[in-house]
């Protein structure tokens, strides 16, 4: 069978495409892909012939793919092609299989399912009793239950940067690459998709960890291959078991010797500041964790992050006393916060010594606590489909005052700013009212990607100098959406 993954664009290596992309391959399967961004999607479809189009869809770019799914179709002359969709979205908004187009969704993990939807479909049909799958057959929606969790992660192939590298140019020659160490994470975070994921995999182990063997082989694979001066891990949390964290720092600086970025959580690394001690053994060279919000209030109650503002303070400075940078996440305009509130975690992310901070606008995603609380409680303009694609740029929440909705859009494009340089905070108080309009936007969207870019490509994931890969990464970082 012929499988064709469709991306709008690509920020960096989508890890899931590439571990689903190596097993379709591994069972005998043909597999490419195409992204919209940077050809004619139609044309590279029309060119191709898929049996199979495969989407990765987050809520927000749903619609884009519905309708770019009906133009390949059309394009396709009539061929009978299946439209398989899987991601965040369809796990946490299933009923999405209504969507005219839609053949078929993928709740939760996908490389078994995939697997055996793909050759079912090159043995004659499609079966519809396969675990994780949500079909429509004929009109009529056939609703599966899920598989168990993979749990021995070591025996998936490797991933297929192939996929990636042979038709991404700033991928392949960037000297940051993206890899995975581990699934899942323990923790309740109400605005995150961890807590609902567990709910469809009730009574699962909260998250697997990939044998160190098996991540020091992977990242020595792609240096033999490609450029690599910098490895981000982008696991939800990377430091959750010690043994195997001990045995990462034993392994990794004499086997690889790569400085890396990973993710880490404020209250873990001051209850064991070993953690540091080993990432500092390690060879990391900067780590991020979740601030959030500086109100007490809104941190424990509302977020159910149950840390204390000592706690992200005290981490950040072990931190950055151990000589490695951090990074934070922030999200502003929450449900019952103020944008007093958000200048005071502003503020506290001075004091925690952060490196480059984070600012997202809450948007509340389907399935999670926090989303549901906020439809609940009328916090939302519209319904789950007004979300934007990307989390930083409007607000759908409802305010009393509109005008502290647009200061909160404005802070957002200044938070790293203000928390580099805390003395600007009476000057950005009076930028921030400036009214929405091109002009405005323009600038306030272009100091902040500058901002950023300097801080990510000096201290976040610094590597050696060279103008063709500053230009390259320049040129991807702006064309983004986000």
């Amino acid at each position: 069978m012929r499988v064709l993954f469709v991306e709008k664009q690509l920020d960096y290596e989508p890890q899931g495409t590439m571990q689903l992309s190596s097993v379709l391959k591994e069972a005998g399967h043909d597999v490419a892909l195409t992204i919209a961004a940077q050809e004619d999607a139609l044309e590279f479809a029309y060119e191709y012939q898929p049996d199979v189009l495969a989407y990765s869809v987050m809520t927000g770019s749903h619609h884009y793919y519905f309708d770019l799914n009906r133009q390949i179709k059309e394009r396709l002359n009539g061929k009978n092609v299946f439209s398989m969709f899987g991601g965040p979205h369809p796990t946490f908004f299933p009923e999405m299989i209504a969507e005219p187009g839609v053949d078929g969704l993928c709740i939760g993990e996908g490389e078994g399912p995939i697997v055996d939807l793909v050759n079912a479909l090159g043995n004659g049909g499609v079966k519809p009793d396969i675990p994780n799958w949500w079909l429509n057959i004929d009109g009529e929606v056939i609703k599966n239950p899920v598989r168990q969790l993979l749990r021995s992660l070591g025996d998936l192939p490797r991933p297929d940067r192939h996929l990636i590298y042979d038709k991404h140019v700033y991928m392949r020659e960037a000297p940051v690459k993206h890899f995975m160490g581990s699934r899942g994470c323990p923790y309740q975070c109400t605005y995150c998709f961890n807590h609902a994921y567990y709910q469809i995999y009730k009574g699962e182990k909260r998250g697997s960890q990939r044998p160190v063997d098996t991540i020091i082989d992977e990242v020595n694979w792609v240096r033999a291959n490609w450029p690599l001066e910098n490895v981000v891990f982008i696991d939800d949390l990377f430091i959750i078991f010690d043994d195997w964290l001990e045995e990462f720092a034993e392994k990794w600086p004499k086997e690889v010797g790569l400085p890396f970025f990973c993710n880490v959580r404020a209250d873990l690394l001051v209850k064991g500041p070993h953690k540091v001690d080993l990432l500092k053994k390690a060879g990391c060279g900067t780590v991020s964790m979740g601030i959030e919000a500086a109100n007490d209030r809104i941190r424990v109650k509302l977020l159910k992050r149950r840390m204390t503002r000592e706690d992200m303070i005290q981490a950040g400075n072990m931190v950055r006393d151990a000589g490695i940078h951090i990074t934070s996440t922030n999200i502003l305009g929450l449900p019952t916060s103020t944008l007093e509130d958000d200048l005071d975690t502003m503020r506290l992310n001075a004091a925690a010594r952060i490196s480059y901070a984070h600012a997202f606008i809450f948007q509340p995603y389907p399935g999670t606590e926090l989303g549901q609380y906020a439809q609940d409680h009328d916090f939302m303009v519209g319904t789950f489909d007004d979300i934007p694609t990307i989390a930083w740029d409007r607000s759908i929440l409802v305010r009393q005052n509109p005008e502290e909705t647009r200061q909160i859009e404005h802070l957002q494009r200044w938070f790293a700013i203000g928390v580099e340089l805390p003395w600007m905070e009476p000057l950005i108080r009076k930028l921030i009212k400036a009214p929405h309009n091109k002009f405005v936007d323009s600038i306030y969207w272009l100091l902040n990607k500058s901002f950023k870019g300097y801080a990510i490509s000096s201290r976040v994931h610094p590597t050696k100098f060279n103008i063709r890969n500053l230009w390259n990464a320049a040129t991807h970082f702006f064309r983004m959406d986000a």
